[in-house]
């Protein structure tokens, strides 16, 4: 190994020609779970309403369109890479509100589980506004 080898190697990751790769497979796989579940609520819109006002939250059809339109618009603006730090932001926002109004009985494994997956989900996504979209995005073209 010579020095440019060696000094490659120690560069860090947001200096690589692979980052940009790397950021944009993280925001896809972060972003599915948030369009696959706002396709689901538009598939079933009165299970969806209904669960939402079991919760005891206020207007459950309002909040199921704004749910709706936080999964569906915030995962294709993450998939996209445009105004990242924002998007990622309010759905970290979101799945830590999700978290705390829908899967607080933490008792019940289930929704212990969903509880943690909403964190976690909530933490990746803080790394996303800490660290931004990456090279292959629409924010990169700014």
């Amino acid at each position: 190994m010579n020095s440019t080898t060696l000094a490659a190697a120690a560069a860090p990751l947001s200096t690589h020609r692979a980052a940009g790769v790397a950021a944009f497979g993280g925001r896809v796989a972060i972003a599915a779970i948030f369009i696959l579940s706002g396709a689901s609520k538009l598939a079933a819109p009165a299970g969806t309403i209904g669960y939402i006002a079991s919760a005891g939250l206020p207007l459950p059809t309002l909040a199921y369109a704004v749910a709706v339109a936080v999964e569906l618009l915030g995962g294709i603006a993450l998939i996209l890479g445009y105004r990242t730090r924002f998007v990622a932001a309010a759905l970290a926002v979101f799945s830590v509100a999700a978290a705390f109004g829908f899967h607080n009985q933490l008792a019940d494994q289930n929704q212990f589980i969903h509880f943690f997956k909403n964190i976690a989900i909530a933490g990746g996504l803080l790394q996303i506004v800490a660290l931004g979209a990456g090279r292959v995005a629409l924010d990169a073209r700014r």
